[in-house]
Parts: C-alpha cells; sequence; structure tokens
C-alpha cells in the first residue's frame, strides 16, 4: 500500500507539473501573440517612418538639384553681363577714338596731291597705327557705298531720286561708321537713293 499511496503521490505531482506546464504553454502562447501584435504594429510603424524619410530625403535631393541647377544658371548669367558690361565700355571707349579716326581721314584726303611731304606721311602713319589698334580689338568699318540701305548699320540723313540707282541703294558716305563683334559702335551716315 505505501507502494500505492507513493505512486499515487507521483502520479499527482506528474498531474500538477503537466498542469503547470499546460498553463506555462497558454501563458506563453497568449504572449507570443502579444508580442506578434505588438511586433508586428512596431514593423508598421517602422515602415511608416522608413517611407517618411525616404520622402523627406526625395524632397531634399530635389531641392539640392533646384539649387545647384539655379546656381549654374546664376554663373552663366553673370558671365553673360560681365561680357556684355566689358563690350559696353569698349564701345563707350571707341566712340571717343572715332573722331580723332575722323579728322586723320579728312587731313589724309586733303593731302592726296602731296607726295613725298613729311607731314602726310607722319599723318599717314599715325593713321596705320590707329587702324592696327582698331583691328586687333575687332573694330571694323561698316560697307555703305553701292549696298543697300540697312537701318540697323545706316542712318540716312538724305534721299534722293536717281534712276540709274537701284531701290534703297547707298550712294554716299558722310561719316564712317563701326562695328565692334556685332555690335554697332556708330552708324554709317548715308546718302539713299530711290
Amino acid at each position: 500500500m505505501k507502494k500505492d499511496k507513493n505512486l499515487q503521490d507521483t502520479n499527482d505531482e506528474v498531474n500538477v507539473a503537466e498542469q503547470n506546464e499546460a498553463a506555462a504553454n497558454t501563458d506563453t502562447k497568449t504572449a507570443d501573440k502579444s508580442e506578434a501584435a505588438d511586433g508586428n504594429s512596431a514593423v508598421e510603424e517602422l515602415k511608416a517612418k522608413l517611407e517618411e524619410k525616404n520622402r523627406q530625403c526625395e524632397e531634399f535631393t530635389n531641392m539640392v538639384q533646384r539649387t545647384a541647377a539655379e546656381f549654374d544658371n546664376y554663373k552663366k548669367r553673370t558671365v553673360k553681363e560681365k561680357e556684355a558690361l566689358s563690350l559696353d565700355a569698349a564701345i563707350d571707349t571707341i566712340n571717343a577714338f572715332l573722331p580723332v579716326v575722323d579728322n586723320l581721314e579728312r587731313a589724309l584726303k586733303a593731302a592726296e596731291g602731296m607726295e613725298g611731304n613729311p607731314l602726310k606721311d607722319g599723318v599717314e602713319m599715325v593713321m596705320r597705327q590707329l587702324k592696327d589698334c582698331l583691328d586687333k580689338l575687332g573694330v571694323e568699318p561698316i560697307q555703305a557705298v553701292n549696298n543697300s540701305f540697312d537701318p540697323e548699320l545706316h542712318n540716312a540723313v538724305m534721299h534722293v531720286t536717281d534712276d540709274e540707282s537701284g531701290d534703297n541703294l547707298i550712294i554716299e558716305e558722310f561719316q564712317k561708321g563701326y562695328t565692334m563683334k556685332g555690335k554697332v559702335v556708330r552708324h554709317s551716315m548715308v546718302k539713299v537713293a530711290n
């Protein structure tokens, strides 16, 4: 009987251990389910945060690209403005010298019959030197006589009717015009036929 009692006690202990283990398994399963639910919501929360950060990163990347493009455009615009200012300053300077060129041309025209005159030779040398300087700066005379009138290049101060000349043909130039790098420094003063 003692053996039966020991066996009974052992069975009772096994039953209690099994019940405790079953209860523990149930608690573990419940905890696992709640942890899984908590884990899923944490994963969803992390995914949402990641998407937000990706969107912000994309916005910042776009902002940096726009800023870089704007800066590049600013640099190009600044270079063009500097070139335009430089050209305008050069044109103003050239305009100050053109009356000197005109007077030297008049002096040479007046001295046409004086061959071997040292004064004429000196004026010719000064005129050649001045024309070389203008050529180096890119200043070119505007072709006028026997060309069609162009209001962008010529300033018509006289108009005559001439049956021998074509329409809008320049027949005389009163003052030579000049261009510099494609921009008019001074318009040619001309007489236009028809």
